[in-house]
């Protein structure tokens, strides 16, 4: 199993820019994909990115193309969403996943373990 630790959510202005971190223990030495997905009140969770456990493959949803950038330092068990050019619609709670089969979903169901989500507010 892995234990995933989300933070650097904030209050920003639009146009600004977030950086967030995802801390992963226990088994870290397995592979895993790692993705980060987002909640905002009353709505779905939503998937923003997702980095293969090889770092060779990104994919990011079309709302975030562009401003966002998913990362990992292996040798911290890191992941990071680096946040530019943000607007009042990516308001939501943000959570880091990891998918154990290594798939190359945007499913939030094929995902087995979560944070417990940073927020992220994003004012006019």
């Amino acid at each position: 199993q892995v234990q995933l630790v989300e933070s650097g959510g904030g209050l920003v202005q639009a146009g600004g820019s977030l950086r967030l971190s995802c801390a992963a223990s226990g088994q870290t030495s397995s592979r895993y994909t790692m993705a980060w997905f987002r909640q905002a009140p009353g709505k779905e969770r939503e998937f923003v990115a997702f980095l293969t456990w090889s770092g060779r493959t990104t994919y990011y949803a079309d709302s975030v193309k562009g401003r966002f950038t998913i990362s990992r330092d292996d040798a911290k068990n890191v992941v990071f969403l680096q946040m530019i050019r943000l607007k009042p619609e990516d308001t939501a709670v943000y959570y880091c996943a990891a998918d154990a089969d290594i798939g190359l979903s945007t499913d939030y169901v094929r995902y087995d373990y979560w944070g417990q989500g940073t927020q992220v507010t994003v004012s006019l």
